[in-house]
């Protein structure tokens, strides 16, 4: 873990973590209430932790769920016996002062963690952002939780990704292989899902009320750090990618936001993008995450990623040298771009202190923007 990335801004990094208790029926455990463990980032004064010691990064209950649910062989014991188990941010470091920053929501991809895209979130807390990352129970690896308690990932999680598991497996092979316009692949993707994938497009609407309360904690509970004025922008990889999707069509807080290699799962018929939004993919996944690029009035990028892998979208690209797995990307190369293109869109539509993003292609990543093709 020593080659985890430097946060770049001006501002170090304070965190904590809070259970969010709601009143929700469980619903892959009746009887029971939802409860969501969020972690949240935020900008400090860099003079203000000189004394204080680093959070830590990964439990071993959690490295052991992560081997068991993304085959990840992260070796925590050397990291441990290395001291290089922690994050590069301050447990509860002293808030600034009357500032207050932006929100931006993150979630984690189905089978992963709330920390699984910690050095995205750090990045952005120290450019002057808020980050709450939220764990989705039942649908992560392991969700942690303040008293000591953690929720597996759903035992049936991963047979239910397809039903029945083979033929959905191959169909959506072959979908990632369709040629088609836009408009074609995503159809084609809802007639895939709404076949096969009936379980994932359920839970859709439980992560996108886990992120609305987790809005409501925070204006409940953080309004001396967050600045709302402006709205709200959201992000997320994979499944919680699309969800950053979702947020921004059906929620008008949400002013902008980013999918991390999400496919563009869900029912969008009759719905039209009125966000400005960023799709991040790799090479092999363009044909299933075609979604965002109709059906906007705004502004939309699409940025394409070579010789990456879908995991590698994650914190993943620095901690896991397989490039079977993670792809040959270079990760800091990828993980510049992944900040750059956040920093972006959401400095130009969130915080507002820039015209335009200012993207740039490079040889092996390429970023287009596509101009709106619905006019209010």
């Amino acid at each position: 873990m020593t080659n985890k990335p430097m946060p770049t801004g001006e501002y170090a990094v304070g965190t904590f973590t809070h259970t969010i208790c709601t009143d929700r029926e469980e619903l892959l455990a009746p009887g029971t209430k939802r409860n969501i463990p969020v972690r949240v980032y935020y900008p400090v004064l860099k003079e203000s932790v000189e004394s204080l010691s680093k959070a830590r990064y990964m439990s071993r209950e959690m490295a052991k769920a992560l081997k068991k649910s993304m085959h990840a062989p992260i070796n925590i014991d050397k990291a441990e016996a290395q001291g290089d188990n922690f994050s590069e941010c301050y447990e509860n470091a002293p808030k600034i002062e009357g500032a207050k920053f932006p929100l931006i929501t993150f979630s984690h991809g189905f089978g992963s963690y709330r920390e699984a895209n910690s050095f995205l979130c750090l990045e952005l807390a120290s450019h002057g952002y808020v980050v709450i990352s939220v764990g989705h129970p039942y649908d992560a690896a392991l969700c942690e939780f303040d008293d000591g308690t953690n929720i597996p990932l759903y035992k049936e999680a991963m047979k239910r990704q397809y039903e029945p598991m083979l033929p959905g497996m191959f169909a959506m092979m072959k979908m990632l292989k369709t040629k088609g316009t836009d408009k074609e692949l995503a159809d084609k993707l809802e007639a895939v899902q709404n076949k096969y994938c009936t379980f994932i497009v359920s839970r859709l609407e439980e992560w996108e009320k886990d992120t609305l309360n987790v809005v409501d904690f925070a204006k409940a509970e953080l309004s001396g750090i967050i600045d709302f004025s402006k709205g709200i922008g959201a992000t997320g990889h994979s499944l919680g990618g699309i969800i950053s999707y979702l947020l921004c069509l059906d929620n008008d807080e949400f002013v902008c936001g980013a999918n991390l290699d999400g496919a563009s799962f869900g029912n969008h018929k009759g719905k039209i993008l009125r966000k400005p939004f960023a799709q991040l993919s790799c090479k092999a996944n363009l044909g299933v995450e075609s979604r965002v690029r109709i059906d906007h009035t705004e502004p939309v990028f699409q940025a394409v990623f070579e010789k990456m892998q879908h995991i590698a979208f994650s914190d993943m690209k620095h901690l896991i040298p397989s490039k079977m797995i993670v792809g040959g990307l270079d990760p800091d190369l990828a993980h510049e771009y992944v900040c750059k293109i956040h920093l972006g869109l959401f400095d130009s539509y969130l915080k507002k202190t820039k015209d335009h993003p200012e993207l740039k292609s490079c040889e092996m990543i390429s970023i287009k923007e596509y101009q709106p093709d619905i006019q209010d």
